[in-house]
């Protein structure tokens, strides 16, 4: 009989991160016919105990460091305790997946408006609702840190400025402000991730005028800082094509190696381990194969989406969307539809506009 069993490895599997570090992954279980098994809800409702984590979203998103965030929270929590996350923007997702038990919405608190006051204010509500053991914050740039420190400041909370090392088994501060790469956020379970609403008050903003953020040209905006590349490889012929691209999507334009050494771009539009490291929300790969360097370069992006004509290139297997065709034909059918969709949407405007009019009396 002992011959039929199958042997398991000793070892847990884990991902090399950053530094060398290793991350254990907490991976699904598969049953007999290979298909993934539903995973089970972490914990029932009722929990004694909570973790609090919040976090600005972007565009209806949290990020990468922010699920990795949440994902710490449920891993800490013990079998009594419930996570909670307060979401300081829109919400168009599912925070189950990384463990959330409870979702707080507020559109109203986008990081676009600079009101530390209200944010600060429906944090502290947060606590005296769920009472939590630990507070967890992303240390990243679209404020969250900032909002953990002032936290700190104004509670006189203990904290720590930043986690550079995740251990479940250390005696973790009041407030944890967790640096990126830490924590997988790929678990084994989901969480419950219920909605509730939650009401604050706040007082009235101290001597200063929120002028909202600048807007900036596209084609002004660094390949390091933009939201949204528009990248070119060798499979690029026109490039008119792919600017008018890039225009209509609000896009920078990056280019790989053999593009640039070709002279269809500057060097400074050239993305990869010997060009520049981009981290936009959206990747266009077109007509890109997708050698390791270039791999590299993008590998902070949250959405890749790649046109090529080889569908085994290596960027279709990093894509999160592949399109397989010509580069030229698949730009031309998006400029196309880009156009057809603000055209619509321009004649929907004044439609409204009209419709307004009438109504008055």
């Amino acid at each position: 009989m002992t011959g039929q069993l199958k042997r398991q490895s000793p070892q847990r599997a884990f991902t090399q991160g950053e530094n060398n570090l290793k991350r254990i992954v907490l991976s699904a279980a598969k049953n007999r016919e290979s298909q993934i098994v539903p995973k089970p809800i972490r914990m029932p409702e009722n929990p004694k105990f909570w973790l609090l984590v919040a976090a600005h979203s972007e565009k209806g998103m949290l990020d990468d460091h922010a699920h990795q965030t949440i994902a710490a929270a449920a891993i800490l929590a013990a079998d009594d305790t419930s996570v909670a996350v307060v979401v300081m923007g829109d919400l168009f997702e599912d925070l189950s997946e990384v463990g959330a038990d409870e979702v707080i919405v507020r559109p109203e608190l986008d990081f676009t408006h600079f009101q530390p006051e209200a944010e600060l204010a429906c944090l502290k509500a947060a606590i005296a609702h769920y009472q939590p053991t630990h507070i967890l914050l992303p240390d990243n740039a679209i404020g969250d840190g900032d909002l953990g420190r002032r936290l700190i400041a104004a509670t006189g909370k203990t904290g720590v400025i930043q986690t550079t090392a995740f251990d479940t088994k250390a005696t973790l501060p009041d407030i944890v402000l967790l640096a990126p790469h830490l924590v997988d956020s790929h678990l084994p379970f989901v969480g419950h991730a219920k909605h509730e609403n939650l009401a604050f008050k706040t007082s009235k903003p101290l001597n200063y005028e929120d002028l909202g953020l600048s807007a900036t040209e596209a084609s002004q905006t660094a390949l390091e800082e933009a939201d949204c590349v528009v990248s070119a490889g060798n499979g690029v012929a026109n490039i008119e094509t792919l600017k008018t691209l890039a225009t209509l999507l609000g896009a920078s334009i990056g280019a790989s190696r053999v593009a640039v050494d070709d002279g269809k771009f500057a060097r400074e539009q050239q993305v990869g381990a010997t060009g520049k490291t981009v981290s936009a929300s959206t990747y266009f790969a077109i007509g890109i194969s997708g050698a390791v360097q270039h791999l590299q370069g993008i590998k902070d992006c949250r959405h890749v989406i790649a046109i090529n004509t080889d569908a085994s290139a290596p960027m279709i297997k990093r894509a999160d969307l592949s399109i397989i065709g010509d580069a030229e034909e698949v730009m031309q059918a998006l400029v196309l539809a880009i156009k057809e969709a603000q055209t619509m949407q321009e004649a929907q405007a004044i439609q409204e506009t009209q419709i307004m009019q009438e109504l008055k009396p």
